[in-house]
């Protein structure tokens, strides 16, 4: 982008520029009527309240691991959201007490590496973080930060990048609600809120996904369905979810609804498989709780085998309503591949995958080793794995419902041993005693996975205080537009 003439490049002003994604263009601010913002961050107003706010001129020299842009003012660091390093700003600082909140009122110099986001969305959305960025620079980021945290423990390799950033996700769940004139919305909860952005397409789903929910907001008023009103807790209709076999081009189609009683839901099914014929799946799922989980307990087929199936890395696999399924397939094969790879394995190895879900990484990880054990505390994992590894004739592994780290504990009690530990726990990390497992059972080999590398840095010292050296680690952007970032840290015990 070209240098900012006198006003500025100005975040929350609608621009023309568009960019064409898939055919179609989407502007690059939001301009959805009546909306006075036209594209703030939707949280501005609401977080300034009566707070005093001053207008500061600054410069961004660096960018945190959130992609926020670092500044200083009055002596103090502020990050400030969609400013760039290099570029010179107009900020609104609030200030109450210790609470200091600034905002970007407009860029005055620009940097290189700006772009218009192609998402109408993106200021009032969230979901989002990286799309004022282009692709080189979002790259550069994520390298930056896996490097700088990874400094402990030697240099990674170059992110595997994914060449088209755009319709990934596999899975996505929409919200209903009404707008000022009752009408039915649909779309996705601002970031950090519970204020419905009404949307018509998000550029990281699968094109598909949202072309279905649509057809359901529209046809919700033929059919009397009212969205959910968590504030009084009436209405029948409150998510849908959407999960699309990438390979397969099975879809399934999730309604969450507060209420069994679902009147005329054979004619709606009907309707629905009539507009959109490659759905192979829809499930109704109740969840009559006042909370923020999107699905519930109760669950029940009205239109097909209530699974669909996927292949990845050469195999299948059933997906469930509830069951993990890594989000974006094309990356998950560059992930799998590289951490399997780290694992060295030669068809005898023994190799513990350590939180399995539904058993993907393991059972790829099985056609290469000896024997296999998945472990997971989600009993409905552990069956969808068991369900996965029949189907794929697997025959060398096995999946046990509990606690990895006791299972470790276990096998070193009774003299046995592993030669490879996978592990992919969720975002908070692992906790000492389940590291202290590893560190007993003392396998040769450690393949770290994170979709976290802050907690991920943390376990790796541990494990480096206690007998391992860190051999690779290879960065791998799952999530295109977004801050996250995935890694994986291979170890291996200092003895060999």
């Amino acid at each position: 982008m070209k240098k900012s003439k006198k006003n500025g490049y100005k975040p929350g002003k609608k621009r023309n520029q568009s960019k064409n994604i898939n055919g179609k263009k989407h502007s690059a601010m939001p301009s959805q009527k009546g909306d006075k913002s036209q594209g703030k961050p939707s949280t501005t107003n609401k977080r300034q309240g009566n707070k005093k706010a001053v207008t500061a001129e600054v410069t961004c020299t660096g960018l945190t691991n959130e992609g926020k842009g670092i500044v200083q003012w009055k002596g103090k660091q502020l990050e400030v959201e969609y400013l760039l390093p290099g570029e010179t700003a107009e900020i609104t600082v609030s200030t109450s007490g210790r609470y200091v909140h600034p905002e970007l009122k407009r860029v005055i110099t620009s940097s290189k590496d700006r772009i218009q986001p192609p998402c109408s969305y993106y200021f009032e959305c969230g979901g989002c973080q990286l799309q004022h960025m282009n692709e080189q620079a979002q790259e550069d980021f994520k390298q930056e930060t896996i490097d700088e945290l990874m400094k402990p423990f030697g240099k990674p390799e170059p992110i595997l990048t994914m060449d088209h950033p755009y319709d990934y996700r596999n899975k996505s769940h929409t919200t209903f609600g009404l707008n000022k004139e009752r009408q039915i919305i649909g779309g996705l909860y601002a970031q950090n809120s519970h204020q419905l952005i009404s949307m018509d397409r998000c550029l990281i789903h699968d094109p598909k996904a949202d072309e279905i929910w649509q057809t359901i907001k529209d046809m919700m008023k033929s059919f009397k369905m009212q969205p959910y009103n968590e504030d009084t807790g009436r209405g029948f209709l409150r998510h849908v979810l959407v999960k699309v076999g990438k390979v397969s081009g099975e879809i399934m189609v999730v309604l969450v609804v507060a209420s069994p009683i679902f009147k005329g839901k054979n004619n709606f099914v009907k309707a629905l498989r009539k507009a959109h014929p490659e759905i192979t799946t829809i499930l109704m799922n109740v969840n009559n709780r006042k909370t923020s989980m999107v699905l519930g307990d109760q669950e029940q087929v009205l239109f097909g085998k209530g699974t669909i199936t996927d292949t990845l890395c050469g195999m299948k696999f059933d997906i469930s309503a509830k069951s993990f399924y890594q989000i974006n397939p094309v990356q998950t094969e560059k992930l799998y591949t590289k951490a399997i790879e780290m694992a060295q394995l030669t068809g005898t190895e023994t190799v513990i995958d350590a939180y399995c879900g539904i058993g993907t990484i393991g059972l790829i990880a099985s056609q290469k080793a000896g024997k296999v054990s998945g472990v997971e505390l989600n009993k409905d994992a552990v069956r969808d794995a068991i369900r996965n590894s029949k189907r794929n004739g697997v025959k060398n592994a096995r999946f046990y419902q509990g606690d990895s780290g006791e299972f470790m504990v276990e096998m070193a009690a009774r003299g046995e041993k592993a030669d490879v530990v996978i592990m992919d726990p969720p975002r908070s990390g692992s906790d000492e005693a389940f590291l202290s497992s590893v560190v007993q059972l003392k396998p040769e080999r450690i393949v770290y996975v994170s979709c976290n590398p802050v907690t991920q840095v943390r376990d790796m010292k541990y494990l480096v205080q206690n007998g391992y050296k860190v051999k690779g680690i290879q960065p791998v952007d799952m999530f295109p537009q977004t801050v996250h970032v995935e890694n994986i840290a291979e170890m291996v015990l200092e003895s060999n």
